[in-house]
This record gives C-alpha cells, sequence and structure tokens, in this order.
C-alpha cells in the first residue's frame, strides 16, 4: 500500500504526462528541412530553434574551433541586416537570443512573445542563406574566441584537466579534439575559413526546426513553409565521413599537476554506446547503473560506500552521456579525504564497483532510482525550452522523435539483471583513461651543514 504522499506524487505526474501527451508534429519541407512543432498554450511564449546537423567533429583539419567560430560569426550580420542588427532586434521585440557549438550540432534560438514568431523565421531564414560579414567583423571576433578559451577554459584547471582527458580516450576521433578549438589553430582562423565551412555545412537541407510554446499546429507549419520553403537547398552538402576509433587494447593514464589544484581527485572516462535509433536498451541500462552508482549525494552506492561507510571520499560520483552522434561516456571519480592518497581512492574506487557488479542490484534501491529517473524526465516536460532541446539534439544526433518520446519507456523497461550486465560489458579500463588531478610534489629542502 503506498503511502497518501506517493500516491499524490505519482498522481501529478501521471498528469503532467497526459498534459503534453499530445502528438509532437514532425514533417519535412521539400527542400530538406526538418520541422517539430510543439503546441504548449499555458502562455503566449514561443520558443524558435534552427539546428544545423554539423559541429566541432566535422572541421577540416587544422581548423579546430572553426564551427565555434562560425557560430558567433553568424551575428555579423547579411546581406540586408547590419553586425549585431539580428540580436538588437530579438530584444526590441522583448526576447533573448543565443547559440552554442557541440560537437555534433550548432544550435540558435529566440525566445519571444508568440505574435513575434513570424519575424524569428524570417530573420533566421535569412542568415541561413544570406551572411555577409567583412574583415573588420570576423577580426575582432577571433579575438574574443581567443579569448573565450582563455577564460573557460586555460584559466580554469578543471577544464584543462577534462580537455586533456578527452584528447586521450580518443586516439583518432575528432571528439578528441576540444570544441572551442585548439589555440594554435584558432590563431589561424579566417573569415574566408568560416564561410567556406557556412557553404559546405548550411542549409535548409543540414537543418531541424523547433518551435514549442503558444502556437496553432497548422498555422506554423504553413508560416515555416511560406518562409523557409523557398529556400534552396545547399547542393555542397554531403555525409561528412568521420573517422573511426580503432580497438583500444591498453588503458590510458595520466596525472594532471597543477598548483592551482584545490581537492585533488581521480576521474576515469570510458568509451560508451550512444543512444540508438530504434533500439534504446543498452543506453538505458548504463543510464540506471550511472544512477545507481552516483546519481545521489547521499543514497547512491558510491557515496553510501566510500563516503559514509569507509570514510575515504569527499565524494565520488558516475555519470553516462549517450546523447552524440558516434561515440558516448561513461565517468567514475572520487575525491578522497586529507590523508588519502589518489592511488588508495582509485583502489577503493574499483573495490566498490566491483563488489556491486559481482553482487547484483539491491531491488529496493533500483525501485527507488527508477521512480526519480522517471519523475525527472516526465518534469522535464513542463520546461518548453527544455523540450525543444530535448529534440533538437535528439534529430540532430540520428535519433528520430519515436525514439525521444520513448525514451522514459526504455528506462522502464531495465531490471536489474540488465543494469549488470552492462556494467561487467563496459567497465573494462582497456576502453578507459584514468586521471589524477593533483598540485605539483614538493621536495624537500636539502639541509647543509
Amino acid at each position: 500500500m503506498f503511502p497518501r504522499l506517493t500516491v499524490l506524487v505519482v498522481l501529478g505526474l501521471l498528469a503532467l504526462r497526459a498534459a503534453h501527451a499530445e502528438p509532437v508534429t514532425h514533417a519535412s519541407l521539400d527542400n530538406g528541412l526538418e520541422v517539430v512543432i510543439i503546441e504548449d498554450r499555458r502562455a503566449p511564449v514561443v520558443v524558435h530553434m534552427v539546428w544545423y546537423r554539423v559541429g566541432a567533429a566535422d572541421e577540416p583539419p587544422q581548423q579546430s574551433g572553426i564551427a565555434h567560430f562560425l557560430e558567433h560569426l553568424m551575428f555579423k550580420g547579411t546581406d540586408t541586416m547590419e553586425p549585431g542588427e539580428f540580436s538588437r532586434v530579438v530584444e526590441a521585440n522583448g526576447g533573448r537570443d543565443n547559440a552554442f557549438t557541440s560537437w555534433d550540432y550548432t544550435g540558435y534560438f529566440q525566445r519571444v512573445a508568440s505574435d513575434r514568431l513570424e519575424l524569428m523565421m524570417q530573420m533566421e531564414a535569412d542568415r541561413m542563406a544570406n551572411l555577409s560579414f567583412t574583415e573588420e567583423d570576423w577580426m575582432p571576433e577571433r579575438a574574443v574566441v581567443l579569448e573565450e578559451r582563455g577564460q573557460v577554459l586555460e584559466s580554469r584547471v578543471g577544464g584543462q584537466f577534462n580537455e586533456s582527458m578527452m584528447a586521450a580516450l580518443y586516439k583518432a576521433h575528432p571528439y578528441g579534439i576540444p570544441i572551442i578549438g585548439w589555440r594554435h589553430d584558432m590563431e589561424r582562423l579566417t573569415g574566408q575559413d568560416a564561410m567556406d565551412f557556412y557553404h559546405q555545412h548550411y542549409g535548409p537541407n543540414n537543418a531541424v526546426l523547433v518551435i514549442a510554446g503558444d502556437v496553432d499546429t497548422e498555422q506554423a507549419l504553413d508560416m515555416a513553409q511560406r518562409i523557409y520553403g523557398p529556400l534552396s537547398p545547399n547542393p555542397a552538402i554531403t555525409p561528412v565521413t568521420r573517422p573511426h576509433e580503432p580497438p583500444h587494447l591498453a588503458e590510458r593514464r595520466l596525472v594532471f599537476e597543477d598548483a592551482r589544484v584545490g581537492t585533488p581527485y581521480v576521474n576515469r572516462m570510458y568509451l560508451a554506446p550512444v543512444r540508438r535509433a530504434g533500439d534504446q536498451a543498452e543506453a538505458a541500462a548504463l543510464q540506471m547503473l550511472a544512477a545507481l552508482l552516483g546519481g545521489s549525494s547521499t543514497t547512491s552506492v558510491l557515496e553510501r560506500r566510500l563516503n559514509f561507510e569507509q570514510g575515504v571520499a569527499l565524494s565520488a560520483w558516475a555519470g553516462y552521456n549517450g546523447m552524440a552522434r558516434d561515440y558516448g561516456t561513461f565517468t567514475l571519480g572520487i575525491a578522497p579525504v586529507e590523508g588519502v592518497s589518489l592511488e588508495e581512492a582509485e583502489a577503493a574506487l574499483d573495490a566498490v564497483v566491483a563488489e556491486f557488479l559481482q553482487d547484483g542490484v539491491d531491488q529496493a534501491q533500483f525501485d527507488r532510482v527508477r521512480h526519480q529517473i522517471r519523475a525527472s524526465e516526465i518534469y522535464a516536460l513542463d520546461d518548453v525550452q527544455g523540450r525543444a532541446r530535448q529534440y533538437g539534439v535528439g534529430l540532430s544526433i540520428g535519433l528520430g522523435v519515436d525514439d525521444i518520446d520513448t525514451w522514459v519507456d526504455a528506462l522502464d523497461a531495465v531490471t536489474p539483471e540488465d543494469v549488470i550486465a552492462a556494467g561487467q560489458m563496459l567497465l573494462d579500463r582497456r576502453n578507459a583513461v584514468t586521471g589524477y588531478l593533483t598540485q605539483p610534489a614538493t621536495t624537500a629542502p636539502e639541509v647543509t651543514q
């Protein structure tokens, strides 16, 4: 018998999911543009997103950072708009806009009052086909992205450590190259490089339009057809062949020393399967494995054993990212308490994971974690922009609308046996890189007589 509060929470979740149970509309225009419409009429606001299926993993050799550089230059104007005018118009109409670059996609979005949707479409369609900038525009912007690298990565020891981990994890695949780019490549990028990348990859036949919020589906589709439909497909767009990872036959290890390190820790990253269109069972099991091992700061296996029972950890974690086109990652880590070395902490972490895989999953904990994940996924439906992002990311990396809609069902279908099988399959250190982030070793001064 469920307690009354639990029943009310479950009923609330079911009601929330039912409120968003109407089908998401998915269509394609004749020029290849995919369109997703998500109706949510609770507030007179709409999110308008354009996702291009190209990112940092598609960059030419010696041009790392060009995808992100182009993202910045997309705000520098078109044949009819002045540099910076796009964002000024969005702001003047009470909205906000931004953009982002990943290894697999580049996205642009505006959040505005729903009666401004047509204007957003017109401006976004314009820069999809008519981007224009001068040397006076791109030269300062290159300095901006170089400064951004310095601020968000080079000045943060954790960012540099993670960059080194990714470079060691991938032997051949460009996921090992930072999205923002290597500094020595970035310093040589030109406006012509960016324009060439734009002409090679941008166009309606390589894009996904997502509209979410206070819209009528048929009216929004008609508007998309009227505004985006006349754009010609880009004939230069062809499938990009990315390098495959060769077999990983030996684990890799690195030690990153920096005087700025406050809390040393161990982090391990494994190559992992991604969410696959039509078959998400393996990814769902890995998501559950990460949640059981490290999903809670108080009740997860790693925190309970390493922090509360053994007292060797300040914190311990596990995570899974399968939202990528080619390879996912699974992460384990531990930050030891003072007096426990990184070697001792790593050994303790490995012992707890091995014990978990041998003894199996506690059914009560499994049920609790599954309910927590289900609640999190369902509550996410209440965020219009978050829902739009789910479909934009999913379609950009090769998933279908059905895969996105049935992800909660895939998680529900996972069994404890599936979790253990996934862990035994994945957690092979030959597929991983283990990193120590620590302060430089100090040498005691020599004593002279």
